[in-house]
């Protein structure tokens, strides 16, 4: 036993040094001067919308500074905001790829197949099957540079975007695409995607809340190999020992909760954001603006308002007033909005204290 413990310590002391290393990296490789092209900002957005069928293999790592103010049923969301997430990733297509998060504590895989994913945890011997679903909780794979550079370039306006020069990615030549979003309430000063010109592939993301010198969450890859994954390393089988779990039924769990809801009829506008529909998206919540610039409503249950009233108070920058709390994590606002009549509603996106406080105003029975 002695033996064994002493070899899965070294394991991990290894994957603690390869980790250090990995991080490292980008610190060297970008003092390491990069070429330049004349291409145009709304011509280099083209190529990186087109880029989801590009096969690569690689490191990436995710590094977020939002300290979130939420439960403990959330501290996995608010993990990948707030710390480092070193990931590798193969990746065959959108509906067919493989990414590993890898750390000093252990590893967890998600494998998706076009029928779902699985995800598979080492540690704990625990394989987990989900169905796709259209809302869904932020995953590590969704902070890949490569998606998540396209998700908020996939509605920027071309007045919105400008080149921003060229660094050194992963070893590569980067394009610079900055995106500043022309939505007042918006409390994002700008994003910037940098993007290998010959694949589209967006290499790294950085975004920054107004007025901020560091980004909000910047994530990059580290290493890349730009050819087609095979597909047994992307495919997924349970080993014989594993424990099979299923994941809660997304679409199942939404549909309890607009049974549950309290019916109101949310506004067309909120914070001079139009209101939009998005599929999977229940009626009970409302999602305003576009782009980058996101605003969500919804009514709460007074169990579940108690709950996020103490985690927003607990907050030094909170603020409490009539209309209720609200406080800012970076680009990401959050509120409670406690209303004289009527349920509470929490109203969460990336827009000013301002803007969650005008958006409160003209909430159903909300405090003028």
């Amino acid at each position: 036993m002695a033996a064994r413990g002493r070899g899965a310590l070294a394991r991990w002391a290894a994957v603690g040094l390869l980790v250090a290393v990995l991080v490292a990296l980008p610190t060297v490789v970008a003092a390491l001067p990069a070429d330049d092209a004349d291409v145009p900002a709304a011509e280099l957005r083209a190529v990186v919308l087109t880029s989801e069928d590009v096969g690569f293999s690689g490191y990436a790592v995710s590094a977020g500074g939002l300290a979130l103010p939420v439960s403990e049923r959330l501290t996995d969301v608010a993990d990948l905001f707030s710390d480092r997430t070193l990931m590798r990733v193969w990746w065959r297509g959108p509906e067919e790829h493989r990414v590993d998060v890898v750390s000093g504590a252990g590893e967890t895989g998600v494998h998706r197949d076009p029928g779902g994913t699985w995800t598979w945890d080492f540690e704990a011997g625990t394989a987990t099957r989900g169905t796709p679903a259209s809302l869904a909780l932020p995953t590590p794979p969704d902070l890949l540079p490569a998606a998540l550079g396209r998700r908020l370039l996939s509605e920027a306006a071309d007045e919105e975007l400008s080149r921003a020069g060229a660094r050194r990615v992963a070893g590569r030549d980067a394009l610079g695409l900055r995106l500043v979003p022309a939505d007042v309430a918006s409390s994002v000063g700008r994003v910037d995607v940098w993007v290998d010109p010959a694949s589209g592939l967006p290499l790294q993301v950085e975004v920054f809340a107004e007025g901020a010198g560091l980004p909000a969450l910047d994530t990059r890859f580290l290493d890349l190999d730009l050819a087609v994954p095979p597909a047994d390393v992307v495919a997924f089988t349970p080993p014989p020992e594993a424990t099979l779990l299923t994941a809660p039924d997304t679409e199942e769990l939404i549909a309890q909760a607009e049974e549950r809801a309290p019916d109101v009829r949310l506004p067309r506008e909120l914070a001079g954001l139009p209101r939009r529909t998005f599929q999977g998206v229940p009626d009970a919540v409302g999602v305003y603006g576009r782009g980058v610039t996101l605003l969500a409503a919804a009514p709460v249950p007074g169990r579940l308002a108690g709950g996020l009233r103490e985690a927003l108070t607990a907050s030094p920058d909170a603020v409490t007033d009539e209309l209720g709390t609200r406080v800012a994590a970076g680009p990401l606002g959050l509120m409670l909005v406690d209303p004289g009549e009527g349920p509470a509603y929490v109203l969460t996106g990336t827009v000013t204290l301002d803007a969650l406080a005008d958006a409160a105003r003209r909430l159903p029975g909300a405090a003028s």
